[in-house]
């Protein structure tokens, strides 16, 4: 005899299901890219309506065994939710060969079908304890949409204790604990039922942990570097805002000056790597003997503003592991200030490796930040001679197209006017980029600068810009206030003695620009020439999307036109595919895969159903109840996505922005579940609709 509806299970289980959606976006972070977010949203979406058309189907049969089922279905989701994750690293699944590779595709639909299978059992557990405890739906319904709520929170803190792997495992113990739970629950009859399954799931699952590694894309920056001779992960470090690890190379000293000048005579110091979630490389150097073991730091395009003017105070944004606030010192800058999101890259220059780098954020004269840079400028009211953006990403990733769906706020025209308006008179703000081919990336950061000088109201962002190129970074200055003759000639004198090649200055000719790292046509002056004379006609005709990004719309990476797709499909074969950004191939992919299963097995085994079994006759026709909850489902995901977006500006990354979001929509949504019971008794089933 069944006591009782099992809450407690319900509660944990549903909190298990949302943990396991936010880790999977974590660990798909590390072991792919960023952008895979967006597909475990749609699996685990996909799980539960393949769950919901089968429990549709086998309803009765299921009913009849309802605590074998719902235990059973319990158990299975902390099984899978390990099994499968482990099964899918070993696909070979790699975006950037999808359009030429038949097989990706079917690699892709895998993975999806296998992870989606963990959400299905739970899912299944959910609307079987639904239909058999039909009259306690609202109270059911509150401790689902609470428990998944306060998961999403959960997995969170755990990050900031376990690595994400470790994470994972805890997850799949707590599931385990939620199958025991729901034994105690329905009655002592299904301990007998449970306890062999549970002592095997629990043999199964520890096997699993001990073997269970993450294995990034071959694609990413660790898994190459790791393919060099003597080098080795020394450290590592997890947070929600990444899994950080340490790379030594003994046998051949990693040398990491972006962009380092043809002509430079002096070879970087001695270095050890620090990738974010398996890229995103910045390094930490090893504390100089004497300041001319830094002269390398002046051979990089990042130098320029130094030459310019006096620098008194400089704010660097992204300071990573160091190399820029090296640079300032090098410089002789009196007050150096970085920012820097992420703690555990302070502590390993602070601390884990401090004896190696001379504790560099703790000397005389620096001073970092813990925080975001738009809410650290929020607070502060100092002004800077100099405001410098650090290289923050890796070159394979960026040119890939890989970060084209990734939310950036430190590229908006908000940003840009929130760094200008922090200068002091005559001071600079320098934003360095990798140079791609066609331009993008320091094109998009030269005109989103004239177009945040023109809407705060300057009226000659041509007389306040230099950009210069390398032959692997680009480097755009923005001056508070025009140019003058002496900088010009300091830019000049500048990339002469470095071999760099001038782009744009106030009044430059033709005849400068392209003289040591020869491209066939000068494509970055005539770029900043219309840019600068006929910006909207020019992004019009421009082959790549250069329009600037805003907070609204914060996606800076975004380059690729859907009218360029054609041109580029047909130079398939002639080099032109890595033009294409494989976020948004792997994202339409995604969404093929979806629509795919969801018609194969929800859409039709639903339709089967209904067409073999004749459907009572009720005054309510079933098209309206389907366009009346898709309308509402829609509109739900519509504002949940939006927020999640809008929150990672004040919340500062994008798994924060999710765990509010989902905690804050699924905690109200399980109150007002709560509440319905109590609203039935008074008012009409029509009136409660209505004021839903």
């Amino acid at each position: 005899m069944i006591r009782r509806p099992p809450y407690l299970s319900l509660f944990l289980l549903s909190g298990c299901a949302l943990a396991y959606e936010i880790l999977l976006m974590r660990l798909f972070s590390i072991i792919q890219w960023h952008h895979f977010a967006y597909m475990i949203i749609g699996l685990a979406l996909l799980g539960y309506g393949i769950s919901g058309a089968i429990v549709s189907i086998y309803q009765q049969r299921l009913l009849r065994h309802f605590e074998a089922g719902y235990i059973g279905a319990v158990i299975l989701f902390a099984l899978t939710s390990l099994l499968c994750f482990s099964v899918a690293q070993h696909i070979p699944f790699n975006a950037e060969v999808i359009l030429w590779d038949e097989l990706q595709l079917g690699y892709l639909g895998a993975i999806f079908l296998l992870l989606a299978i963990p959400f299905f059992f739970a899912a299944s557990a959910i609307c079987l304890a639904f239909i058999q405890f039909g009259q306690q739906i609202s109270r059911l319904y509150a401790m689902d949409l609470l428990g998944a709520g306060l998961g999403s929170l959960a997995s969170i803190a755990i990050l900031y204790r376990l690595f994400p792997a470790s994470a994972l495992v805890a997850m799949s113990i707590m599931a385990l604990l939620a199958a025991l739970v729901a034994t105690l629950e329905l009655g002592k009859v299904s301990i007998r039922y449970t306890g062999v399954a549970l002592s095997i799931t629990v043999a199964v699952v520890a096997l699993i942990a001990t073997s269970l590694e993450l294995n990034p894309s071959p694609y990413k920056g660790l898994p190459q570097l790791l393919q060099i001779s003597g080098t080795k992960v020394i450290k590592g470090k997890s947070s929600p805002l990444g899994f950080v690890q340490v790379v030594e190379s003994k046998t051949i000293p990693l040398r990491h000056a972006p962009g380092l000048s043809l002509n430079a005579t002096r070879e970087p110091l001695p270095q050890l790597a620090v990738f974010t979630d398996a890229d995103s490389m910045t390094v930490l150097t090893k504390q100089p003997v004497h300041r001319d073991q830094l002269a390398y730091l002046d051979q990089m395009t990042s130098a320029l503003p130094f030459h310019l003017q006096d620098i008194h105070t400089v704010l660097v944004v992204g300071a990573g592991g160091g190399s820029d606030i090296l640079q300032a010192k090098y410089h002789q800058v009196d007050q150096i200030e970085g920012v820097e999101l992420n703690p555990q890259i302070i502590e390993l220059v602070n601390h884990d490796f401090g004896e190696f780098t001379g504790h560099l954020y703790q000397q005389p004269g620096v001073t970092i930040h813990q925080a975001e840079v738009r809410d650290f400028l929020t607070r502060t009211e100092k002004s800077y001679d100099l405001i410098q953006l650090a290289l923050v990403d890796t070159f394979n990733a960026s040119s890939s197209g890989l970060y084209a769906l990734n939310e950036s706020y430190l590229y908006t025209i908000e940003a840009l006017q929130a760094y200008l308006s922090r200068l002091t008179a005559g001071g600079s703000l320098a934003i360095t980029r990798w140079v791609k081919l066609p331009p993008r990336d320091s094109l998009k950061v030269f005109a989103s600068l004239v177009e945040a000088m023109e809407i705060s109201g300057i009226s000659n962002p041509e007389q306040r810009l230099m950009m210069i190129r390398s032959w692997q970074t680009s480097t755009v200055v923005a001056k508070n206030g025009a140019f003058t003759d002496e900088e010009i000639e300091a830019v000049k004198t500048f990339c002469k003695q470095r071999s760099f090649d001038l782009v744009y200055h106030p009044g430059i000719e033709k005849d400068q620009v392209n003289r040591f790292n020869v491209l066939s046509s000068p494509v970055f002056y005539k770029a900043t020439q219309s840019i600068l004379t006929e910006k909207q006609s020019y992004f019009q005709r421009y082959k790549f999307n250069l329009r600037p990004a805003t907070d609204d719309q914060p996606y800076f990476h975004q380059f690729f036109k859907w009218s360029t797709l054609n041109e580029i499909l047909s130079l398939r074969d002639k080099g032109g595919m890595p033009l294409i950004e494989w976020g948004y191939i792997t994202l339409m992919a995604t969404l093929v895969i979806t629509v795919s299963f969801s018609v194969l097995l929800i859409v039709i085994p639903v339709w089967l159903l209904r067409r073999r079994e004749k459907p009572a006759k009720t005054s309510v026709k079933v098209w309206h109840v389907f366009v009346y909850f898709l309308a509402i489902g829609i509109a739900f995901l519509f504002i949940e996505i939006a927020m999640m977006q809008k929150f990672t500006l004040f919340l500062h990354h994008p798994v924060f922005s999710i765990a509010v979001t989902l905690t804050g929509f699924l905690v109200l949504s399980g109150l007002g579940s709560a509440c319905l019971g109590r609203l039935l008794q008074t008012r009409s089933r029509r009136q409660v609709l209505l004021m839903a």
